[in-house]
């Protein structure tokens, strides 16, 4: 069950209406490390976990991503202003201005539509794990380029909060994955000896030398999920 609260997790505000701002900020509503992906993509890991606490962990990071979504919706809404523009709109959002009557859509910076082929899901707790650090990270880069593009302070001040609560997932995930130790994909870790192999395939010289990975030492290991 999801329940909505009518307040925004961090109020939002605009120096004035930017419709060029509202075309990059879209990028983090509707495009592959945006919310709306990293909330579809940690919903659907979820329905198989059967560890009730890293359920919950995904499902409330989950929630909270939909939250994100709506800060970022909400900015798109206030940087496109009360007037169709199109003619200062850059390519992104032409649409909001000739088809979507000024509201926020569920696509990228240019214009592409949001996508579930965005969405991993593996079935592997390790695996979505992994996934999940890599999303958090990926969406903190985004919102690093938009914070150095920007020049409103008040989105600016909407961007550091969502890109620190990205931080604070990352690390919520990388917990996860040392509380399920051995388990999963997890298991027998570098046994083989091919897990010690490096091909030097580049000529001339050689720069790495072959690995010698060793199994992955967690402390509380947990196998139930």
């Amino acid at each position: 069950m999801f329940e909505h609260r009518k307040q925004l997790l961090q109020p939002v505000r605009v120096e004035r209406p930017n419709p060029a701002y509202a075309a990059m900020m879209q990028e983090q509503l509707g495009g592959p490390q945006g919310e709306m992906t990293a909330a579809m993509q940690y919903l659907s890991q979820s329905f198989r976990i059967k560890d009730v606490a890293i359920k919950d962990l995904f499902l409330d990071i989950s929630a909270e991503e939909l939250s994100h979504m709506e800060m970022v919706a909400q900015t798109v809404n206030l940087l496109n202003g009360h007037d169709p523009d199109a003619l200062h709109a850059n390519i992104g959002s032409i649409e909001a201005h000739v088809l979507s009557g000024l509201s926020p859509v569920m696509a990228n910076a240019s214009g592409y539509l949001w996508t579930a082929g965005y969405v991993n899901v593996t079935g592997d707790l390790a695996a979505d794990l992994l996934s999940n650090i890599a999303s958090e990270q990926r969406a903190k880069v985004v919102y690093e380029y938009l914070y150095r593009q920007i020049d409103d302070r008040y989105v600016k001040e909407t961007i550091d909060f969502l890109l620190n609560r990205e931080e604070a997932h990352n690390a919520l995930f990388r917990e996860a994955l040392n509380r399920i130790g051995y388990s999963g994909s997890q298991r027998d870790f570098g046994v083989d000896e091919q897990a010690r192999l490096y091909f030097d395939l580049s000529q001339p010289g050689q720069y790495f030398q072959a690995p010698r990975p060793t199994a992955p030492h967690f402390d509380n290991p947990v196998s139930r999920h």
